[in-house]
């Protein structure tokens, strides 16, 4: 299976610059800043009065508002330059109304190999203050678990695995919250909007994908999943990219029923290759009930610290 040229089970930081370019936005007729841009931006409130907009091309428009020539976008976008400075990665990413994530994506992909290598063999540890901090939160009924690289589950509390899943009883390489949602039935029947949820991992993956290109195991999991899942396939053809911050999400429990939690995304320990998320529950509401009642379900398992995969 192969997406604009190349294999989806490869992750191509030059390819996806040319795609996250000249891909995200066309109109069908080659115009980059297609899906950008609205009717709100008339020729003339962006400097081509002199111009009918029927001339106008998407290219003109986003290379006009980056102050660059059109001649030198479309290198960009076609691949035959890769002297783009931050300022003008920048200029293009404000051009193409970029938000945060998609921004950085943008950046991710321009970076040097070099210092993408460099970050991608430190190995994937949880700080111990972190992993008594998400043991705490079992005291308070608040799930909470570590993303590293690649979505791979690294620790959680003993509420989040009665929420979600037991990683620690899966095997190392199968602990990953990508294979979880497109590859365990049971995820589908747990999320209260499961296409949703799945559509959003995807995203997180491919900004992932940006900061890691040339990840042997990246590139595994992207092709194992492009294998088995037509709608991963889908998705990750669509070269969305998200950070999660805040939000909420709604699940459906098998042992306690629908409740809804609110969750923060947080980057302990200053570490920008994980991710901690904390969930709460609305006060007084039935999921705050639902949660607590969880946090005290017997269990044959013993007490157990949190899970530290690496």
């Amino acid at each position: 299976m192969q997406f604009r040229g190349r294999p989806a089970s490869t992750v191509d930081g030059r390819a996806d610059l040319v795609d996250e370019l000249a891909g995200d936005g066309l109109d069908g007729g080659g115009d980059p800043a297609g899906a950008r841009h609205t009717e709100h931006d008339r020729p003339p409130d962006l400097g081509f009065a002199e111009r009918g907009r029927a001339e106008l091309s998407g290219r003109d428009v986003v290379g006009g508002l980056a102050g660059v020539s059109v001649d030198y976008y479309t290198r960009l976008e076609q691949g035959r330059s890769r002297s783009a400075s931050a300022e003008v990665l920048g200029a293009l990413a404000t051009a193409l109304r970029l938000n945060d994530a998609e921004r950085q994506h943008l950046m991710d992909l321009a970076r040097p190999e070099p210092a993408q290598r460099k970050r991608r063999s430190r190995p994937q540890r949880v700080d111990p203050a972190t992993l008594r901090l998400i043991e705490m939160l079992d005291e308070v009924h608040s799930p909470a678990f570590v993303l590293g690289r690649r979505l791979d589950v690294l620790a959680h509390n003993r509420i989040s695995g009665l929420l979600i899943t037991e990683f620690q009883a899966l095997p190392a390489a199968e602990r990953n919250q990508v294979r979880f949602v497109f590859f365990d039935p049971f995820a589908r029947e747990l999320y209260e909007d499961w296409d949703a949820v799945a559509a959003d991992t995807v995203a997180m993956l491919r900004l992932d994908a940006g900061r890691y290109p040339e990840d042997p195991q990246l590139s595994a999991l992207i092709g194992d999943l492009s294998i088995h899942s037509e709608e991963f396939r889908r998705w990750w053809s669509d070269h969305k990219v998200r950070r999660r911050t805040t939000g909420s999400k709604g699940y459906h429990h098998p042992l306690v029923g629908d409740l809804t939690v609110q969750y923060q995304a947080l980057h302990p320990a200053g570490d920008p290759d994980q991710i901690l998320f904390v969930y709460m529950t609305e006060p007084g509401s039935p999921s705050e009930t639902s949660i607590r009642l969880l946090a005290n379900w017997n269990t044959d398992e013993e007490q157990r610290p949190a899970l530290n995969a690496r």
